[in-house]
């Protein structure tokens, strides 16, 4: 054996050298030239690769090598890169080089460690979106306002003490979102922004909100939640597509004055309220969704009538004693919370009946008038109309036939309501087992139909006749399915489903875009489709509380009409338990969260 190790040696060793990885694979770069897009997010890049800066300046590589180009490989013809994606990086700087990508109209930097920006950004002119949202910025720079075309800004989670006045100037803005940050107030030229249509300006330090604000005609969403605001300008009201507005967690003491006319939501909750007034309330013309939880309020006015377009009245945690009668007057209210209260006078059991029950026990406690109360046959009632109350059929237009225990609605019932505009039928605690046929007489008329507490075992398409339904209640039943001609319900604004034995979200509500409310609680629901969920426009509240959801799509984030999401009670282990016991917002949040890039 030698004495010598031989070991095996690379002779030509010495003529090489290490090619060191490229941080953007060549390829990437190469298929970027043909469809002018470049997704470099979470790569984990410290700085962008000069590679990136110049794809469009540089000739390729392909360019110096001898061969013959197809159709598809002709570098010349290169498409100038247009969306350049680097977010969730660790990037904390910015090269002035962005200025050779002058084609960009998309650049997303969100989640990143930016703490500047390059002036050269300025030059970006093609630029439609910008996303620099969990970055570290302390201010944006003037040059940023240059972009006329921008449309989108995002800049949440930064460090942003303030705004340049003249953010202004950016006339093609539609959508702003700078929340999560240190500002103490807006600057005045904000309200030069004419195409404006949504502003969130949630989770800063703002006491006061500028003069300027009521100039954003076409704002149709402003979300100033968690401030320390202490009262709201009236003239707020001069905002005319103002639809929904949020200033939960702030120091308001009185509900705002605000006769805006388009206002439909508003949000006050987590404030310091402690009574409404008449002023206010009388104001509120248009709203049907008005959240007054976690405040202080100890009664509520009999003037609460002048709210006669609500249909959702939320007092969760006040310091409410009492419920005037006339609240039950209210024509549209179809949701009233009220856990956390400290009421007399009403039984629990009561209010854990829901909304219909709670409304149907005020409305017995409103004096009626003497030729109103006796219901016994007289020459005016015939003997087979002695269990109907007419009084209620002519005067609120109520048909009632409830708590019954009866398998078949009598035709005596529907006889004692003939040619009467019945608005409303209240079916409830019998043994029904399939929808009453005659309830098609009152098609022209019938809004507003409850069925609950029944034996229905399937939805009859005679509901679907019903063409002016809002609201449908078949709650506490034995149903699986609906009817696929539901969909011709185009007014319905919620229908409650709980108790029933449903295993999937059905179908034909996706089709029902009117929908405001839909309650699926206590089924079996083991999956729900958020891309069809997400086009269900007007859908604020929706209940999937104690079903078999295994796991709940990030996509469902993307739902940005929700303000109520129930998901208590299902076998999901995301999102944790802490999570869904912060309320909407924050499951929303983390659903986003979880959306891959």
């Amino acid at each position: 054996m030698s004495r010598f190790r031989r070991d095996k040696v690379d002779s030509m060793a010495g003529f090489r050298t290490e090619k060191p990885e490229a941080p953007v694979p060549y390829g990437l770069l190469k298929a970027a030239r043909k469809s002018g897009q470049l997704n470099l997010s979470g790569r984990g890049l410290t700085e962008v690769p000069q590679s990136v800066y110049r794809l469009n300046v540089d000739t390729p590589e392909e360019a110096n090598q001898n061969v013959s180009f197809g159709a598809s490989d002709r570098w010349w013809e290169q498409t100038d890169l247009a969306k350049l994606l680097l977010s969730s990086n660790q990037l904390t700087e910015l090269s002035d080089d962005i200025r050779l990508l002058p084609g960009l109209t998309t650049l997303d930097l969100h989640d990143n460690q930016l703490s500047n920006l390059p002036s050269a950004l300025g030059e970006l002119q093609e630029l439609q979106q910008l996303r620099l949202s969990h970055n570290q910025l302390t201010s944006l720079p003037v040059e940023v306002c240059a972009l006329k075309n921008l449309r989108s800004l995002t800049l949440q989670k930064n460090l942003l003490e303030n705004l340049p006045e003249e953010l202004g100037e950016l006339e093609c803005l539609t959508g702003s979102d700078v929340s999560n940050n240190n500002m103490k107030d807006l600057p005045s030229g904000l309200g030069h922004l004419t195409c404006l249509q949504k502003l969130n300006v949630s989770h800063n330090k703002l006491t006061c909100l500028p003069d300027s604000l009521p100039k954003l005609t076409k704002v149709k969403l402003l979300d100033c939640s968690n401030n320390q605001l202490t009262h709201v300008p009236a003239s707020l009201s001069e905002m005319l597509a103002l639809e929904q507005l949020y200033l939960r967690h702030n120091k308001l003491r009185l509900l705002p004055q605000l006769p805006a006319p388009a206002l439909k939501e508003l949000y006050v909750g987590n404030n310091q309220i402690d009574r409404l007034e008449t002023e206010q309330l009388s104001s509120l013309a248009a709203v049907s969704l008005l959240e007054l939880r976690d405040n202080k309020i100890k009664s509520l006015p009999e003037q609460i009538t002048l709210l006669n377009t609500l249909t959702r009245l939320d007092l969760t945690n006040n310091n409410v004693s009492t419920l005037p009668a006339t609240l039950s007057l209210l024509p549209n209210l179809k949701v009233l919370l009220l856990e956390g209260n400290p009421l007399r006078g009403i039984r629990r059991d009561l209010l854990a009946k829901g909304t219909n029950e709670l409304l149907k026990y005020l409305r017995g406690r409103i004096q009626e008038e003497p030729e109103q109360v006796d219901n016994r046959p007289t020459a005016m009632t015939l003997p087979s109309q002695s269990n109907v109350n007419v009084h209620n059929i002519k005067t609120l237009k109520l048909l009632e036939y409830t708590g019954k225990q009866a398998d078949v609605v009598p035709d005596e019932v529907f006889d004692a309501a003939a040619g009467q505009s019945v608005v409303t039928v209240n079916f409830s605690k019998n043994q029904l087992t399939s929808v009453p046929p005659r309830l098609v007489e009152f098609h022209s008329s019938l809004s507003d139909i409850n069925l609950g507490f029944n034996k229905l075992t399937c939805c009859s398409p005679d509901i679907c006749k019903l063409l002016q339904l809002t609201h449908i209640d078949l709650r506490n039943n034995q149903l699986s399915d609906l009817p696929s001609d539901l969909k011709t319900l185009t007014k319905l604004r919620s229908i409650i489903l709980n108790y029933n034995r449903f295993k999937s979200f059905p179908e034909v509500l996706y089709q029902l875009v009117s929908l405001e409310t839909v309650l699926l609680g206590n089924n079996q629901v083991g999956g729900v489709d958020p891309s069809h969920l997400v086009k269900m426009v007007n859908l604020s509240t929706l209940d999937l509380s104690n079903n078999d959801l295994l796991n709940v799509p990030p996509e469902l984030g993307l739902c940005s009409s929700l303000r109520c999401l129930s998901l208590e009670g299902n076998p999901f282990r995301t999102p944790r338990a802490a999570i869904v016991a912060k309320g909407t917002d924050a499951v929303l949040d983390y659903l986003r969260s979880r959306i891959p890039t």
